[in-house]
């Protein structure tokens, strides 16, 4: 990859990304109409900055996460619209028999990615799939429990951030690796303001 298009790919999958993080921190911080259009806002930027990051994943051969990012797509898209149907809280019986569906395409997935990370390098045999997996889990686990706007799926997502800047940096990618760790930020935050509405 040219150092042109490394750069290029990490600005845009690291602001995008970002910003995801910010804007559920800021949907946490709302009520009403207003945290559902940044909910809505917050799966957006997520999902346009879905792509940067599979470039980078390819080519640095990190196959569980790219697999999995890949597979959690759906979810990224069922949190967008039943955010946009207003279902966030009480989704409709076909959003929830869809729901099951993508959590056994995501799990599938996941499944497909170690597989070939195992295949590729023949076990788990270098330190940067250690770091995958924790993504793998955080970003799976995450992902589902955050389209259903559950509570935990943010600490899901600090595992995931935690292990995604420790592969990043392993790799090179300092930029990227800043990102995550602004990101744990917002997400603890988004975490924070959502524990003391559900006390209310």
């Amino acid at each position: 990859m040219s150092s042109d298009l490394r750069f290029w790919m990490q600005l845009l999958g690291g602001v995008f990304y970002t910003l995801n993080k910010i804007f559920f921190s800021r949907k946490e911080r709302t009520h009403g109409e207003r945290a559902r259009q940044w909910r809505i806002s917050a799966w957006v930027v997520y999902i346009i900055g879905l792509p940067p990051w599979l470039v980078i994943l390819s080519y640095e051969k990190d196959w569980m996460v790219a697999f999995v990012e890949a597979g959690g797509l759906p979810s990224m898209l069922l949190g967008l619209v039943l955010a946009y149907r207003h279902e966030d809280e009480h989704p409709s019986v076909r959003s929830k028999n869809f729901e099951v569906g993508l959590d056994w395409f995501a799990r599938f997935a996941a499944v497909l990615g170690i597989g070939y990370s195992l295949y590729e390098f023949g076990g788990i045999t270098v330190l940067t799939q250690w770091a995958e997996l924790g993504v793998v889990v955080g970003f799976l686990v995450g992902t589902y429990r955050l389209a259903k706007d559950q509570l935990d799926g943010y600490l899901w997502f600090l595992l995931m951030n935690a292990s995604a800047g420790v592969l990043v940096y392993m790799q090179g990618y300092q930029w990227l690796a800043l990102q995550q760790a602004l990101s744990l930020g917002f997400v603890l935050d988004a975490y924070r303001m959502k524990s003391k509405k559900a006390k209310k």
